[in-house]
């Protein structure tokens, strides 16, 4: 299997069971897609478009995304202060609700994978991971 099917194989384990992890303590049931827009939003809101951007989609594909956590009640899109004409997504209560479970989250799965692969192992993958790539060689 080559190296970007099995970072995209664990990611999945790591997304699945956040997740999970975040409807059976009541709140929105996500979808990969949805769990992906919350690490790239800013504390003091996010344009659609660097959200976009920073996903790698197109707007059309944001706007959908935005719309369906708008409907889950997760996030919000507002007037941004700088610029009457432009909107801002942030987070709702219940969007800032689900960031301390998902970290708690993210380190007990850490945990968890230390426990299966061994810590040496998740250390160095964090190093691998951590590392400085540059940029993609193939535009």
């Amino acid at each position: 299997m080559n190296l970007a099917r099995l970072l995209l194989q664990q990611f999945r384990w790591f997304d699945d069971a956040l997740r999970s992890r975040l409807a059976d303590q009541g709140l929105a049931e996500l979808t990969t897609a949805e769990s992906m827009v919350f690490p790239y939003l800013d504390k003091e809101g996010t344009r659609p478009a660097d959200l976009a951007r920073r996903l790698g989609i197109t707007r059309q594909s944001t706007q959908s995304l935005v719309k369906g956590l708008e409907g889950k009640g997760l996030v919000e899109l507002i007037d941004d202060p700088e610029d009457g004409r432009a909107k801002k997504i942030t987070l709702t209560a219940a969007g800032r609700q689900s960031v301390p479970l998902a970290l708690e989250t993210f380190a007990q799965l850490e945990n968890e994978l230390s426990m299966r692969i061994g810590a040496k192992k998740v250390t160095q993958l964090r190093n691998a991971l951590e590392a400085d790539w540059g940029d993609s060689p193939i535009r």
